[in-house]
């Protein structure tokens, strides 16, 4: 599967997300979801932050251009830190894409 700025995803309905201390932790609702020796995936700030604008509505572009706003690095560099948590994600099936209808 091909990640491209221009694809729109969204969280996948077999996991839920809670904040704990500064920490985002995505848990899996169903089996298979994940790593099997690390179900639980945890997010920092920045991962936090892209999660929360992985809406199913935005573009990865979009994503990247609204975090290189608010963060002081290159937006390239922002760009590839998302196209990177994403494709870890959608490999443990907690992102799925939206696909466009119409």
């Amino acid at each position: 599967m091909a990640i491209q700025s221009n694809k729109v995803y969204a969280h996948s309905d077999d996991v839920v997300a809670r904040e704990i201390e500064g920490e985002l932790i995505i848990v899996p609702l169903v089996a298979g979801i994940g790593d099997m020796e690390d179900e639980l995936f945890t997010l920092n700030e920045t991962g936090k932050a892209i999660w929360d604008l992985l809406d199913g509505k935005r573009s990865l572009g979009y994503v990247s251009a609204a975090l290189a706003e608010n963060y002081e690095s290159p937006a390239s560099e922002i760009e590839q830190d998302v196209l990177g948590l994403v494709e870890e994600l959608l490999k443990r099936k907690m992102l799925v894409e939206v696909v466009a209808v119409g």
